[in-house]
């Protein structure tokens, strides 16, 4: 008898369960060789090259041209097709994080962009990453933003985008999960293990193994054993 195509399965997830396999020590040598050519502005130019394909050697220079360039990027990264940067020597890159396809991660020259271990990025994400911080084992689902920046709109007879620009950081913290779509907004913290529902607007900061949700998002009930979105994000992301 065929399972009923509407009723929900439980999957392993793939991503973050099991070490992956090291990077080839040729991979760290090919990084120190582009390094040492390009320099920062060649290692863009030429990361434009491998982008957007999605074949063995584009998937390898992406990886390698991370390594060149970041300030620390540690083994196992994927980087899929499409992803894009600005500032990435202000980027802090843990073990095993995979970054999905179109996500953009704009840092900036005097910024700080640190993303811990075994970190899932869905894709088209967004990251205003002048002063963030996502520690290890966090999910981020597609389309989901960040925005770390905002400008003051004062005085009021001067144009909003001529007015200063006020950073303030953010910080998710470690196994928490961030739904589609969800906007995380400057100087808020998501606590450890917390759940942001997908399509929240997050204005506030989030207790750790809670569920927030909404626009504005608001919390809705502590995380339990039998909780629907607990279970889901206990299994991780494949």
């Amino acid at each position: 008898m065929s399972a009923n195509p509407r009723e929900a399965r439980v999957v392993q997830a793939v991503h973050g369960r099991s070490r992956k396999p090291a990077d080839p020590a040729y991979q760290a040598g090919l990084a120190e060789e582009l390094r040492q050519s390009y320099g920062r502005a060649g290692l863009i130019e030429l990361y434009g090259r491998f982008a957007t394909g999605d074949g063995v050697v584009d998937s390898l220079m992406r990886k390698a041209i991370w390594q060149a360039i970041t300030r620390r990027c540690g083994e196992g990264l994927q980087v899929a097709s499409g992803a894009g940067f600005k500032h990435p020597e202000t980027f802090e890159i843990g073990d095993g994080v995979f970054i999905g396809a179109q996500a953009y991660i704009q840092g900036r020259y005097d910024g700080t962009c640190v993303i811990g271990d075994n970190v899932w990025i869905g894709p088209m994400a967004y990251f205003d990453a002048r002063d963030l911080v996502i520690e290890d084992s966090v999910g981020w689902g597609p389309g989901a933003k960040v925005l770390g920046s905002t400008h003051t709109a004062l005085p009021i007879d001067v144009p909003i985008i001529r007015t200063d620009l006020e950073i303030r950081p953010v910080r998710i913290c470690a196994e928490a999960d961030i739904g589609t779509n969800a906007t995380i907004l400057p100087g808020v913290t998501i606590g450890k293990g917390a759940i942001v529902g997908a399509g929240a607007v997050v204005v506030s900061d989030v207790e750790p193994f809670s569920v927030a949700a909404g626009v504005p998002a608001k919390f809705i009930r502590w995380r339990s054993e039998n909780d629907p979105m607990t279970n889901m994000s206990r299994e991780g992301r494949s």
